[in-house]
């Protein structure tokens, strides 16, 4: 079955390419082709479904690379996750999954799973059993015992407890390593975000067991050391990014952040939706030095991925357009936060030739909105329709 959008704005996730008006030929579960109306129009069979839509505009599904679906966003994420059992767990991430696609979130990078639960729901997604986001699943973050996110089971201590966890995480069939490189907030009793989990060495050993077994790794990391060690160790991507001391303070180092450029090691700052709320809590100059050091990183041409921590108390479900709205207030274009959320976050992760832009060949994962984001961020609020691979989610109207 073929169908044919078309509205007078259409983003291919690159901000050199767009057209207007513009069209799109999707032949099943694929784009077949690009382009005007009038061009789009003479490749499409007669008996192609078309929907016209004035007033919109048409752009490639989101791509969050920072969610946990585990977490259910209250005050106490993990006592919620401690006290359910599997089953329930399995369908509240289900639910989940999908206010992320009915907001326009197409893919999502899980970075914290537990008992292979996702690696169950992906593959329904896959399957074609229900529809939902694509997801990559990291399986349980390694950390040492007792550290930052025990509670999922990703515990190791040794050598060769980390080599057996990391050839488990591989046969279950999880596409990333995540590793907790610091500690953070949310574990009880847990290290602290300046406190390292695990030595240079062992951060090593993680991620060239990683990649004998064709995974990269993702690394949760606020300190500069700690970064330092997972960049030196060829990580994919480091989470969160924060660039601080031991002491807390901020420790930025730009010969640390050229390295990540000129390597292609990404950040994803996983700021939640709520960082409002955050920055108010954090007061006017802390919450200027994030500002600061996110345009650091663009400064220094360090990518930066789309993700939002989704599931932590001050990040929803489903609300990709609260975090966009940071990037708008520290001035990125917009044509740069679409193509940041789109193209850039799809090549980091792998998924350039998958989706995240509009071009033949690629899944059609598509969002058509009201107005237009080149212009006003919040139009991404107003969706007309919501594609993942050809198929709608239940309820999109």
């Amino acid at each position: 079955m073929q169908q044919i959008l078309t509205a007078p704005r259409l983003l291919t996730g690159r901000p050199d390419r767009h057209f207007s008006p513009g069209a799109l030929l999707i032949d099943g579960g694929t784009i077949a082709a690009v382009g005007t109306p009038s061009e789009v129009e003479y490749q499409a069979s007669p008996k192609a479904d078309r929907y016209d839509y004035p007033n919109s505009t048409i752009l490639p599904g989101l791509i969050n690379c920072h969610v946990h679906l585990a977490f259910d966003a209250s005050p106490d994420p993990v006592g919620a996750l401690r006290a359910v059992p599997d089953g329930e767990l399995l369908e509240a991430m289900h639910e989940r999954a999908h206010q992320h696609l009915r907001a326009g979130v197409t893919t999502v990078r899980d970075l914290g799973d537990r008992g292979g639960l996702l690696v169950r729901l992906r593959d329904a997604i896959a399957r074609g059993e229900t529809v939902g986001p694509r997801i990559l699943v990291s399986g349980a973050p390694l950390t040492p015992r007792g550290g930052h996110c025990w509670f999922l089971g990703g515990e190791v201590d040794s050598d060769a407890e980390i080599r057996a966890r990391v050839r488990h995480d591989a046969q279950v069939g999880s596409d990333l390593i995540k590793v907790m490189g610091n500690g953070g907030q949310m574990t009880p009793g847990g290290p602290g975000m300046t406190d390292a989990q695990f030595t240079p060495e062992q951060l090593r050993l993680i991620i060239s067991a990683a990649r004998s077994v064709g995974l990269p790794t993702a690394i949760h990391a606020y300190t500069t050391g700690t970064i330092a060690a997972a960049v030196a160790a060829g990580v994919a991507t480091v989470e969160h990014c924060t660039f601080l001391g031991d002491d807390g303070a901020a420790a930025l180092d730009d010969d640390l952040a050229d390295r990540m450029a000129a390597e292609g090691i990404a950040a994803s700052p996983a700021l939640p939706s709520g960082w409002r709320r955050m920055w108010d809590m954090l007061g006017p100059e802390r919450a200027e030095a994030i500002a600061d050091r996110l345009r650091w990183l663009r400064h220094h041409e360090v990518p930066l991925l789309f993700g939002s921590d989704a599931g932590v108390p001050i990040s929803q479900h489903g609300d990709p357009v609260s975090t966009l709205e940071l990037y708008e207030h520290i001035g990125v274009a917009h044509a740069d936060i679409i193509q940041l959320a789109t193209t850039t976050s799809a090549r980091f992760l792998g998924l350039g030739e998958i989706t995240g832009e509009l071009r033949p060949g690629l899944d059609a994962d598509v969002v058509v909105v009201d107005g237009d984001p080149l212009r006003d961020v919040q139009s991404l609020r107003h969706l007309r329709r919501v594609l993942r691979a050809g198929r709608e989610p239940d309820g999109n109207s």
